[in-house]
C-alpha cells in the first residue's frame, strides 16, 4: 500500500439519489451538499428509482421476503425467478436463461461452461476483468487480440485451426465496452466464429435496453453467438445478471456450474424489479433510440468545442485526457459546477489513458450538455 501513489488511491463515497438524474453526496450519514447531476452511473434509462420498479420490488418483499434464503437448487427458487427467465428468453429469442446474483458470477460461469483446460480462448484485449478470471478458473490457454480488431482475430482463428483442427475454441468480446464506449462489428464477429467453429461468448451488459433492435443487444438474432451475458444493474435499474443460450448450455450450467450452484439465489425484489423493467423497455423501445440520438449530439458538441470526439455511438462517452492528475482535476471542476463524472485511471484503463467517463441517461434535463461544456472549459 505504501507504494500506491495518491492519484491511484480509491475511496468509497456515499451518495443518495435525489430527483431525476440527481445524486447528493453525504458526509457522516447526513446530507451535506447540493445535488450533483449524475453523469457517472450506468442507469441509462433512469429506471433505478422508477415507481413501476419500486412497486414491483415492494410487492415482492411482501410476498417472498427480502432474500431467497438459499441457492436455487435448494429452497431459493421463487416463481418470479422463472417468470423473469421465461420473459427474457422470449425477448431475446434464446431457449434457456439462468439468473445469477451478479454479472461477475455470470461471466465466471459462462467461461467455465464453454472452455476447459484443453481449450484455447481468444479474447479482446479490453474485456472485463470477470471474463479474465473465468479463463484462469477454466484452466484454458489465453491469447488476446487488439481491441475490436477482427482481422487480427481472424488470423488467430486460422492459426488455431491449422495447428489443432479439433481443439475447442472460445472467443470473448463485449457488445459495448464500458470504459471505451466502443463496439465491435458483432455480425462479422459472429460470422468469423461460426466459420471457424469457435464458440462466442458476448457480454451484452452495457448494451441491453439501449443498443440493437428494440434494445435487445447487438448480438440479437445472430446464430454465431453461443452465449449472451447480461446484467440488470445497468439499463434495467435493478441488480443481478443472467446467461442466455441454447438448451444444452443451459442444462450444463444447471447441473455443473459452481457459480450458480453455490450461491444464494437472486433476491426476489431485484428479480421482480428486473421483470418490471423488461416490461417497461418492451412497451417503449424508442427511449433507447432517443438516448442514442442524444449521445450523437453530445459527441458533436464535445468535438465542436475542441475536445477529442469520444469513440463509439452508445451512451458511454469517454473523454481521454492522458494523465491521472488531469483527469482528477477535471472531475473536481465538474463537481464544483454541480456535476458528477468520475476520473477513470489505471489499472482500470491502460497507462497514459486516464479519462473522464461521461455517461448519458434518459432523464438528464435539457441544457445538460451546455452545463458540461461550460464546466470543462478549454481543452
Amino acid at each position: 500500500m505504501a507504494d500506491l501513489p495518491p492519484q491511484r488511491r480509491r475511496t468509497l463515497r456515499p451518495l443518495e439519489p435525489c430527483g431525476p438524474a440527481g445524486l447528493r453526496p453525504l458526509a457522516g450519514g447526513a446530507s451535506a451538499s447540493e445535488p450533483l447531476l449524475d453523469l457517472a452511473s450506468n442507469d441509462y434509462l433512469g429506471l433505478a428509482c422508477h415507481p413501476q420498479l419500486q412497486q414491483a420490488a415492494t410487492a415482492a418483499i411482501s410476498r417472498d421476503g427480502v432474500g431467497a434464503g438459499a441457492s436455487r437448487l435448494v429452497s431459493g427458487s421463487r416463481p418470479v425467478h422463472q417468470q423473469l427467465e421465461q420473459a427474457l428468453g422470449a425477448w431475446l429469442g434464446r431457449p434457456r436463461v439462468l439468473l445469477f446474483p451478479s454479472g461477475f458470477q455470470a461471466n465466471l460461469a459462462a467461461v467455465q461452461a464453454l472452455a476447459d483446460r484443453h481449450s484455447l480462448v481468444l479474447a479482446d484485449r479490453l474485456i472485463h476483468h470477470s471474463l479474465l478470471v473465468g479463463v484462469k478458473a477454466s484452466g484454458a490457454r489465453l491469447q488476446r487480440f487488439a481491441h475490436n480488431d477482427l482481422t487480427a482475430l481472424q488470423r488467430r482463428l486460422e492459426e488455431a485451426r491449422s495447428t489443432a483442427p479439433q481443439r475447442r475454441l472460445l472467443v470473448l468480446s463485449e457488445s459495448l465496452f464500458s470504459m471505451q464506449g466502443t463496439s465491435p462489428d458483432v455480425a462479422r464477429l459472429a460470422e468469423l466464429c461460426r466459420r471457424h467453429g469457435a464458440a462466442l461468448l458476448l457480454d451484452e451488459a452495457h448494451a441491453l435496453g439501449v443498443l440493437g433492435p428494440e434494445g435487445r443487444g447487438l448480438g440479437h438474432g445472430l446464430a454465431g453467438v453461443s452465449l449472451i451475458s447480461g446484467t440488470f444493474g445497468k439499463a434495467f435499474g435493478s441488480g443481478g445478471a443472467f446467461l442466455a443460450g441454447d438448451v444444452l448450455v443451459g442444462d450444463w450450467l444447471l447441473q455443473h456450474s459452481g457459480p450458480f450452484r453455490y450461491t444464494t439465489a437472486l433476491a426476489p425484489p431485484l428479480a421482480a424489479a428486473a421483470l418490471a423493467a423488461l416490461e417497461w423497455i418492451r412497451a417503449d423501445p424508442d427511449r433507447g433510440l432517443a438516448l442514442l440520438e442524444r449521445a450523437r449530439r453530445w459527441r458533436d458538441g464535445l468535438e465542436a468545442a475542441g475536445w477529442p470526439r469520444p469513440p463509439g455511438h452508445g451512451p458511454i462517452l469517454p473523454l481521454l485526457v492522458g494523465s491521472d492528475q488531469r483527469a482528477l482535476a477535471l472531475q473536481d471542476a465538474l463537481e464544483r459546477a454541480g456535476m458528477l463524472s468520475v476520473a477513470i485511471r489505471p489499472p482500470t484503463v491502460p497507462e497514459g489513458s486516464a479519462r473522464l467517463r461521461l455517461v448519458l441517461r434518459h432523464d438528464l434535463p435539457a441544457g445538460s450538455l451546455e452545463r458540461l461544456l461550460d464546466a470543462l472549459g478549454s481543452p
